[in-house]
């Protein structure tokens, strides 16, 4: 199975001959000219300035700019900034093996790698300026920069227009520097400087490279503002280190969401203080009869935590009132009949159900909604609703709205599956769309009625699906899913009806039904979920399948090099064939999710 490569330890405390302010010795200055010199002979950098994935609104290659990270850099930062320096010193530190100090402080003009933020306005140099466009109009901005130790800070920019998740990235032969507004675009930026490095820096072993980055500017923003997969961790229980590498993997790709599944028939997988049996007797099964397994509320705060410290937003579904067997199974008297079920390790959906008509009922749902939104400081709750087949018209649509004022009077708001569509809008409601017909005149009215929607057609981006027909796990109900597929949409108009003002964003499911590993995750991950990414990131005058699967090429490297296992899809020219996991003799399918 892939592992995460292991970080090395933090290095000690700045060398006195790093601080800003002292005067480059005479021999100092000689190793910069010479280091300088080194540069002008060297070849081209092997990433090119537009190969970064998802694709940002506008790149400016400069090929005479390319700049050489060396062991003698170091990243000095401001107090707010700290932890993204952390962050980016963390993936730059295994393969490099250079030390890479951080110390608070201003922005030297000359010295080591820095990092900083400032809550001061940037002036815009007018040779960048026009380039970047309306984008750069001038306001309150954070800053960070990246310089080698002998050189200085290239260019600053304004980066009001980029909205809390975009930056600007300017790469010169003096070093690299990152603007943003916000600690979430200085992330994003940083993301995009590791994928400018060659791509042995994704290794855990130390490589011989010259770490170069190439040359030019970059200005970045999101198309929407929300990007997520969701993983579903009640068909299969995954542990704690296996959802915080699934993080790891949303935020390499920019995507701010994690959409936890964390309970249906086969298993309930969060702990609930009040209703203490829903863990220890629901969360003991799992599809084809496994142990199961249920997180205790310190490890979805620890999730929640390093999702967090990554700029990605955990939505924890609780899905009622179908998909319930689990907690009836604890709770016999939450069912119709208040008979216990026996535990279910199937695949068949729509046959489980809370009873709407039961005051208990409803003190289940107070509490267990009140206790997930207590342990979740992200704005949403999922409330699923999709597939309660048994719970029809009036009595379903009287749950939902019921259910919903719960979530309401936590301060969060709801999400929920389309199906809740015909129930009384919520204010701020989100319905996430998971239909393979674009046209859904019930949708398109919830919308017309104040909704907002986040889509995962199930045809474009479940994946849960097959990317052929022999593809060793996964479904095909939903037709089968190559990454040219997942690519090739637009969220904004796919919907008849919707305006793309109220689309949310984008997110990809996967269902754990016939996935136990995370090997077998992210096989089914990748390479789609970069493809989803670019759907929610890039602006569509980006769209274009033959640059992405070129793009995307590059990545497989990486992914090797960081143990990442993925499909090795035949429309994407890669470099060497992954690992692909094989057939088991228990893999089961299922109708729908």
């Amino acid at each position: 199975m892939p592992t995460t490569p292991a970080a090395p330890t933090e290095s000690g405390s700045e060398p006195l001959d790093r601080l800003p302010g002292r005067q480059p010795a005479a021999a100092e200055l000689a190793h910069t000219a010479a280091r300088r010199a080194g540069d002008l002979l060297a070849p081209p950098a092997p990433v090119r300035l537009g190969d970064v994935v998802p694709a940002p609104e506008q790149v400016l290659p400069d090929p005479a700019a390319d700049f050489t990270l060396t062991a003698d850099a170091a990243i000095r930062v401001s107090p707010a900034g700290r932890d993204v320096a952390e962050q980016l010193a963390e993936w730059l530190r295994p393969a490099t093996r250079f030390a890479l100090p951080i110390a608070d402080g201003p922005l030297p003009c000359d010295g080591p790698l820095v990092l900083t933020l400032s809550e001061a306005p940037l002036t815009e140099p007018a040779d960048r300026a026009d380039a970047a466009g309306s984008a750069d109009a001038a306001g309150p901005v954070d800053a960070a920069g990246l310089v080698d130790a002998a050189g200085s800070v290239g260019v600053a920019g304004s980066v009001a227009g980029l909205g809390d998740e975009g930056y600007r990235l300017d790469v010169t032969p003096a070093g690299v520097r990152i603007t943003a507004a916000t600690p979430a675009g200085l992330f994003h930026g940083a993301q995009t400087v590791r994928q400018l490095f060659p791509a042995a820096i994704d290794g855990a072993a130390q490589a011989a490279e010259r770490w170069a980055v190439p040359g030019g500017s970059i200005v970045d923003r999101p198309r929407f503002p929300y990007r997520g997969a969701m993983l579903d961790v009640a068909r299969h229980f995954f542990p704690v280190e296996d959802v915080l590498r699934v993080v790891d993997h949303l935020a390499r790709y920019k995507l701010n969401h994690l959409h936890l599944h964390l309970t249906d028939d086969q298993g309930w997988r969060i702990a609930v203080d009040s209703w203490p049996r829903l863990a220890e007797v629901g969360g003991a099964t799992e599809v084809g009869g496994g142990p199961g397994g249920s997180y205790t509320q310190a490890d979805y705060r620890r999730i929640v935590a390093y999702a967090a410290r990554r700029h990605v937003t955990v939505v924890p579904e609780i899905d009622l009132p179908g998909h319930t067997n689990a907690a009836l199974v604890a709770y016999p008297e939450l069912a119709p009949g208040k008979i216990p079920p026996p535990p279910y390790t199937g695949t068949e959906v729509g046959f489980s159900y809370v009873d709407p008509a039961d005051e208990r009922t409803y003190a289940f749902v107070t509490d267990v909604i009140g206790e997930v939104a207590a342990l979740t400081p992200g704005p949403w709750l999922h409330l699923g609703g999709d597939e309660a087949f048994k719970v029809k018209g009036a009595a379903y649509t009287g749950f939902v709205e019921r259910a919903q004022r719960i979530v309401a009077a936590t301060g969060k708001t709801v999400v929920g599956w389309h199906q809740l569509a015909p129930a009384g809008h919520a204010d701020g409601r989100v319905l996430q769309w998971w239909g393979t017909n674009g046209d859904d005149p019930e949708t398109a009215e919830a919308v017309r009625r104040g909704a907002r929607l986040i889509l995962s057609p199930g045809n474009r981006v479940y994946l849960d699906m097959k990317y052929a027909a022999d593809t060793p796990i996964g479904h095909d109900w939903a037709g089968l899913i190559d990454v040219r597929r997942a690519y090739d949409w637009d969220p904004g108009t796919h919907l008849t009806g919707v305006p793309a003002e109220a689309v949310l964003g984008v997110e990809a499911p996967l269902w754990t039904e016939s996935v136990t590993t995370l090997a077998e995750v992210e096989f089914m991950l990748f390479p789609r979920l970069p493809a989803v990414a670019e759907l929610g990131w890039s602006p569509r005058s980006t769209h274009d399948w033959a640059g992405f699967r070129e793009r995307l090429a590059g990545h497989g490297s990486r992914w090797t090099a960081a143990g990442i296992t993925y499909h090795p899809s035949p429309d994407v020219p890669w470099p060497a064939a992954p690992t692909v996991p094989t057939q088991r003799t228990d893999d089961t399918t299922a109708d729908t999710h």
